[in-house]
């Protein structure tokens, strides 16, 4: 029924957590005009718990809703974005508690910043860049999950035209991939672009896939079967197998 999951979760310590079946939030991101991600922040309103930070829009989970539906229901609510204007990629639980009460982010990308409408619940909406978001005050919550959830901008090689077959196509992958992507080592990246490796140049005796302009930070990741270019990779390349980037073409 809508709106049994309102009330408080009391852990046998005494703490309390807002969501009586767990509570869900959506983290939206977005580029910007230089390619570089925005996530939807809502400014909670002051008389709500921890009024004054800067949180995900989201809230409590009723009893019938998976947690992807009660994190965008409660954005659209929140913020008037409708579903059908994000993309939904993962979602990770990013907080439990000893109650079994638990908070799960559902992590979506959207095309470009949306207009937000904001409810009571919030004194603002603010698309903010994803390197600003930690110099807000930020809900306790939201920033003890931060870290694990901010991305690495990737820049994605293929090696070779025929690398992924049928999907190789730059046009055809620029909208097809996911901006957000889940990382083999359990962390998440940004994708910008994606490039085909048309050359290696030697550097310090190991090769790197050559290019210009790249942002300090950014992870190079070459995507390749072949086990003799692995070899040839300098050690600060990632190498991911086609299988990895042809899971996230298949995403919803």
């Amino acid at each position: 029924m809508r709106g049994d999951g309102d009330g408080w979760a009391t852990g046998p310590d005494g703490s309390r957590h807002w969501g009586k079946h767990g509570a869900a939030g959506l983290l939206l991101r977005a580029p910007l005009a230089d390619e570089t991600p925005a996530v939807l922040l809502q400014h909670r309103a002051v008389w709500s718990h921890q009024g004054g930070t800067w949180a995900l829009p989201g809230g409590a989970r009723d009893s019938h809703e998976t947690t992807t539906h009660a994190a965008v229901r409660e954005a659209r609510e929140e913020t008037g974005i409708e579903s059908a204007a994000i993309r939904v990629r993962t979602e990770v639980v990013t907080m439990e508690a000893a109650s079994g009460w638990s908070y799960t982010t559902v992590i979506a990308d959207a095309e470009r910043p949306l207009p937000t409408v904001a409810n009571g619940e919030s004194t603002e909406l603010r698309w903010v860049r994803e390197s600003d978001v930690a110099g807000l005050p930020l809900h306790p919550g939201f920033q003890a999950g931060w870290q694990m959830l901010r991305t690495t901008e990737v820049r994605l090689v293929l090696a070779g035209h025929d690398v992924l077959g049928e999907h190789a196509s730059l046009t055809h992958l620029s909208k097809a991939l996911p901006r957000t992507i889940h990382m083999p080592d359990g962390t998440y990246g940004w994708l910008p672009r994606v490039e085909v490796l048309d050359s290696l140049e030697v550097i310090g005796g190991t090769a790197e896939p050559a290019g210009h302009g790249t942002t300090v930070g950014t992870v190079t990741a070459v995507v390749t079967a072949d086990p003799e270019l692995v070899d040839q990779l300098a050690g600060t390349v990632l190498t991911l197998e086609p299988s990895t980037v042809l899971g996230w073409l298949d995403q919803p």
